[in-house]
């Protein structure tokens, strides 16, 4: 009974896509609004589950399950809240945009929920074998979402290229994981953290260079980056809004499940990996981001070189690097959302907004948009007030404590560099002539939303070290 209690909030996600998926046959094509709301319900009645089972933070046990395949502990709560909160609005600001690409269907609802599940399967992973069933559930989804508008011959090529490459990273990350099983004679990440030290280094190292590729596709970092700008690309935006959200939290808690939970005893062999790694993603990402002229492939770029910065927390190691890693990522997926979201809902009732320069005068056709957008460039780039220049910094000060400040300081000279495209995204909206053809905002509920979570980003960025803290305190509890 014990085992039930502490999955149950995977079992009430589950039960909910179940349920809706029965539902949404009985609804008619002008009442898909209903099956919308529905899944925003299941998100949110999840997190509830989520939160009343597991606070107050700072007493939680760390408890496992189903013979130590899963684990619920204070890293788990914070990981699955922030997974289900971003991909609940998300969804709120998704609809009108599949409305108008005739996607507003079950199957998108159906997939972004069982994604969403495999990524708080990822999150409560203490095996090897948990965390890759979750890994594959939440791909699967991916991939079927990405490919979602059939008619599409980008999102098509997209999808294949999604699916192929990802295939791939799987089969690395599963035979590293094979090597590292073979090597310990355990899939528990704890049984393996207690064996490594005894274990053929050899096999060891082999093992963690295949798990550091596997792991770094699903961050989309140098050398494994050449997906994510074709994906986020050709898919439609409301897809791509959700692919760099949500499942960028899920993918530090699989680099902090198998890193820092499993691998811990080898931190100076992948750590090396891994600072390498972050170090050509932070730089990379930046200069090529420079030339683009499509905003999505722009973004992606970006998301590159901010998942480098995460990564360089690991590199710092720690509690306070891991710390510093899972606030990088929870502050990117709020800026996220307010950069892609921005992008979703003004391409939901007129022209497609996909380039740079149709954000051309945006503050004369809507001052406030503009000014929002505004934040989350400044949050992005790392300019204070904002939280993303605090998230920077906590990441900055881990590594330099570890030593690496050499790192610190490519890395603080590439966020000049990153600094340049968002700051012209800026001076774009704001003093370039309007574009042709008459904007349609948002209505009133989208406008509260998208308001709430920019300014999130100012608010957030006043409390860095409560939010410091409660990442702390999460991991410490872990």
């Amino acid at each position: 009974m014990k085992d039930i209690l502490l999955v149950l909030p995977e079992i009430v996600l589950l039960s909910l896509t179940s349920l809706l998926l029965v539902v949404d046959l009985f609804v008619g094509r002008t009442q898909k609004h209903f099956t919308f709301a529905c899944g925003i319900g299941a998100l949110l009645w999840t997190a509830l589950f989520v939160g009343a089972q597991f606070t107050p933070i700072g007493s939680m046990p760390s408890e496992t399950a189903f013979a130590g395949l899963f684990v619920a502990d204070g890293a788990a709560t914070v990981l699955k809240l922030a997974i289900l909160l971003s991909a609940a609005v998300a969804l709120a600001y998704s609809w009108t945009y599949l409305k108008k690409h005739g996607l507003d269907n079950g199957e998108f609802i159906a997939l972004v929920l069982l994604g969403t599940l495999g990524m708080m399967v990822i999150a409560s992973a203490a095996s090897m074998l948990t965390a890759y069933l979750g890994l594959e559930l939440l791909s699967l989804s991916m991939y079927a979402l990405v490919a979602l508008k059939r008619d599409d011959r980008i999102a098509t090529e997209a999808a294949m290229k999604y699916f192929v490459l990802g295939a791939l990273a799987s089969g690395l990350l599963l035979f590293g994981m094979s090597i590292i099983y073979g090597a310990t004679g355990s899939i528990s990440l704890g049984g393996i953290s207690a064996a490594l030290g005894k274990a053929n280094p050899t096999a060891v190292a082999f093992g963690l260079i295949f798990i550091a590729a596997g792991v770094s596709f699903k961050l989309g970092v140098v050398p494994f980056h050449m997906w994510v700008p074709d994906v986020y690309n050709g898919a439609p935006t409301a897809v791509t809004l959700f692919l760099g959200t949500a499942p960028k939290v899920a993918a530090f808690a699989l680099a902090y499940r198998l890193f820092g939970s499993g691998l811990t005893p080898s931190a100076g062999d992948w750590s090396v990996i891994l600072a390498v790694i972050a170090t050509l993603s932070v730089v990379l990402g930046n200069l090529i981001a420079i030339v683009q002229t499509n905003i999505k492939r722009m973004l992606a770029y970006s998301a590159v070189a901010n998942m480098g910065f995460l990564l360089l927390g690991f590199v710092g190691g720690g509690k306070e690097g891991y710390a510093a890693a899972l606030f990088y990522a929870v502050a990117y997926a709020i800026t996220g959302l307010v950069s892609f979201g921005i992008l979703v809902l003004l391409s939901g009732r007129g022209v497609e907004f996909d380039n740079i320069d149709d954000l051309k005068g945006l503050n004369t056709r809507s001052p406030w948009f503009a000014f929002l957008m505004l934040l989350a460039m400044f949050s992005l780039a790392g300019i204070p007030p904002t939280i993303g220049f605090w998230a920077k910094l906590s990441v900055i000060e881990s590594v330099v404590g570890a030593g690496y400040t050499w790192i610190a300081v490519i890395a603080v000279l590439a966020s000049l560099v990153g600094a340049f495209y968002y700051l012209r995204v800026v001076r774009v909206m704001y003093f370039a002539e309007p574009s042709e053809g008459a904007l349609a905002l948002p209505n009133r509920s989208e406008t509260v939303l998208i308001s709430a979570n920019a300014l999130a980003i100012l608010v957030l960025g006043a409390l860095p070290s409560a939010i410091m803290a409660v990442c702390l305190k999460a991991l410490q509890a872990g």
